[in-house]
């Protein structure tokens, strides 16, 4: 018996909960393709632009706008319906002038509307670090995506000054590093997971995790309310230094 390969349709009622479409008014619903986010982290092109954004009423009009290549995602052109969008990317609509981000709240992502300025870059999280050829050092960022970056000399690399976990700032279409957000205490930073996914605020202690993954460490965040969260560093995204770079939506009162 040959292997079965991967089924290319996806039925509503198993779709992840947080996409906002009917369960039972139809059967089927656009399966994202392999790219830079998974199944349960991404939305599909057509549901953002039928279901979330409202610029078509069917699918066959979402194919018909990709096609004419007027929605851009990261500074690209994105033609088919099935591309999957995920956290923190950047959807713009030249011809609407509309632009949204990608963000994480308690009812999953979100396209949340930004301004044209701040289309101009994209926050990446560092996932993985590896070294490649030349004592060079690979920084394998949230969305799939990696950076390169040249040490002059292997047995000193004071160019690593990145690590898991931390931010980049890159420039779009370029991808080119702007700037370094270090996941430490006093920056601030979202959660992007678990209970208290969507809250935002200041980093005010991070666990020092001895016998255990970092990614397990407990982080505590402050917001402007005072309120105070504690999650994993895991579901922890740093967005800026002294003032978040990106704008946020506003938070939901706790019940």
């Amino acid at each position: 018996m040959g292997k079965k390969g991967k089924t290319a349709r996806l039925k509503r009622k198993p779709a992840p909960k947080t996409w906002p479409i009917h369960r039972k008014e139809f059967l089927w619903v656009t399966k994202p393709s392999s790219g830079p986010h998974s199944l349960e982290n991404c939305l599909p092109m057509a549901i953002v632009l039928r279901d979330i954004l409202g610029v078509a009423k069917t699918k066959k009009e979402a194919k018909t706008i990709l096609s004419q290549e007027k929605v851009y995602v990261d500074g690209k052109i994105r033609r088919r319906d099935d591309f999957p969008v995920g956290l923190m990317d950047v959807i713009s609509i030249p011809d609407l002038n509309k632009f949204f981000r990608i963000l994480p709240s308690h009812k999953g992502l979100v396209v949340h509307p930004i301004s044209k300025e701040e289309t101009s870059f994209k926050l990446c999280r560092i996932e993985d670090k590896t070294i490649v050829r030349n004592g060079h050092i690979q920084l394998n960022l949230h969305d799939g995506s990696n950076r390169l970056v040249k040490v002059v000399d292997p047995k000193n690399p004071q160019e690593d000054v990145y690590k898991t976990f931390d931010t980049l700032k890159t420039s779009l279409p370029e991808r080119q590093i702007v700037a370094h957000i270090k996941i430490k205490e006093n920056n601030f930073a979202i959660i992007t997971g678990g209970k208290n996914v969507g809250r935002h605020g200041k980093i005010i202690e991070i666990e020092k995790a001895e016998g255990k993954k970092l990614r397990n460490a407990l982080i505590v965040i402050k917001d402007d309310k005072d309120n105070q969260y504690q999650t994993t560093l895991d579901f922890v995204f740093a967005i800026g230094e002294t003032q978040p770079l990106i704008s946020l939506l506003e938070e939901t009162p706790l019940v």
